[in-house]
């Protein structure tokens, strides 16, 4: 279970730290001690400096713009940059570079990593992820958006919706179904969409946060070229599994250590509030504490695997559902430790709805009542939890299938 780290990976590990303390302000205290305008311009210079510095895609070959680092290397990268409390890129590279660049790497032609990849790293194209639809959910094989091969290029119409960034995006990678008389799994396209055309709608919407983090994307008509498919016509499923895979992967390495300073977070706010020592709030510290140490082992566990080869697939819902479910109970104890108080959101909000708020943020009522409310909706993006556990108990367990009706 435990990754091995040999004396040049540990030589590694002192060469990103030496990177962080020349690039990083002396006092730097995370990301968390930013918000608006500030926050704002340092992640912009910061993906900046990681782009000059090869570190924006760390383990694609140098031909394509990355760092050729090896597996050890990018996970220690990933525990470096989560312990500085510094983003590993842009608001959108986590669809772009991780999911997207990744997938294209493994399944995509050599046309369109020539074309796609240095734009995505330079930031000239800026991607979201076209999944989810409100008649299918988290359930890919039933979508319904349409792709209909028209000449030289495909016309797309329906909805996709829980697109997050979406409103940030120029372009969409998709799911479509693009052969309605064949089996829900076989007959859906991987498409690459532009944005910025008449047929594409984008719609903010408004979460209990106040924040508007999801979207809905309308397709009317909208067109791209034939040969924009990675994978090959009817072949989407394949590619989005594996694209799930990218989308969970790094998490193994930086969710620990996220998740542990929240916790740890968590404790000075019981001491300060004076209910450190109520033995129901102990028990529940615990608890949390507990929950934080599984996370961290099976996230060895995955770590390991990785080292090995191994490219996460459907045992990643393990982690996802296991981290989802956790967070939402610990921010509703922070909630709880606040009582009355909490109904009064003072100071710096989380500058993302997903996960713990960044490293570096102070107890207040604007971290954990935000970080408490974009919980809620974190058994649900990225596969709600019914999903997971189905994914867990047929692909991984190998049970049955859950009975379908007739």
């Amino acid at each position: 279970m435990q990754p091995t780290y040999s004396a040049d990976a540990e030589a590694y590990r002192q060469k990103v730290q030496a990177f962080l303390a020349e690039k990083l302000p002396s006092n730097w205290g995370g990301m968390g001690t930013l918000e608006g305008d500030a926050l704002t311009e340092f992640v912009t210079e910061w993906r900046g400096t990681l782009y000059e510095a090869n570190y924006l895609a760390p383990g694609w070959p140098a031909e394509y713009g990355g760092a050729g680092l090896t597996a050890l290397e990018q996970v220690i990268l990933a525990e470096e940059f989560a312990k500085a409390g510094v983003p590993t890129g842009g608001p959108n590279d986590a669809f772009g570079i991780q999911m997207l660049g990744n997938t294209l790497l493994m399944m995509g032609s050599e046309e369109q990593k020539q074309y796609y990849l240095p734009r995505i790293l330079s930031g000239e194209d800026t991607w979201c992820q076209g999944y989810s639809e409100p008649n299918a959910g988290s359930d890919l094989g039933n979508v319904g958006l349409r792709a209909v091969l028209d000449g030289d290029q495909w016309v797309l119409n329906g909805q996709k919706i829980w697109t997050s960034a979406g409103h940030l995006a120029d372009h969409i990678f998709t799911v479509a179904r693009t052969d309605p008389d064949a089996p829900k799994h076989k007959g859906i396209s991987f498409l690459l969409v532009d944005m910025r055309q008449p047929g594409i709608e984008v719609r903010p919407i408004k979460m209990i946060s106040g924040e508007s983090e999801f979207n809905e994307v309308f397709y009317t008509d909208a067109v791209t070229p034939k040969d924009h498919v990675v994978g090959g016509v009817n072949d989407g499923w394949r590619v989005a599994m594996a694209l799930l895979g990218y989308e969970r992967g790094e998490a193994a390495a930086t969710q620990p250590i996220r998740f542990q300073a929240e916790v740890d977070r968590l404790f000075i706010l019981a001491k300060e509030r004076g209910v450190a020592d109520d033995p129901v709030i102990r028990q529940k510290l615990a608890w949390a504490y507990s929950q934080v140490q599984i996370m961290r082992y099976n996230g060895m566990r995955v770590l390991t695997q990785f080292l090995q080869g191994h490219h996460p697939g459907p045992d990643a819902a393990i982690g996802k559902l296991f981290w989802s479910e956790y967070h939402r109970i610990v921010t509703e104890l922070a909630v709880d430790i606040y009582g009355a108080e909490a109904m009064v959101v003072d100071g710096r909000e989380p500058s993302s709805a997903f996960g713990a708020d960044d490293a570096g943020a102070a107890n207040s009522t604007g971290s954990w009542v935000n970080t408490f409310l974009n919980a809620r909706a974190g058994t649900i993006y990225a596969g709600s939890s019914e999903i997971q556990r189905n994914i867990i108990g047929e692909m991984v367990l190998g049970l049955p299938k859950e009975p379908r009706p007739k």
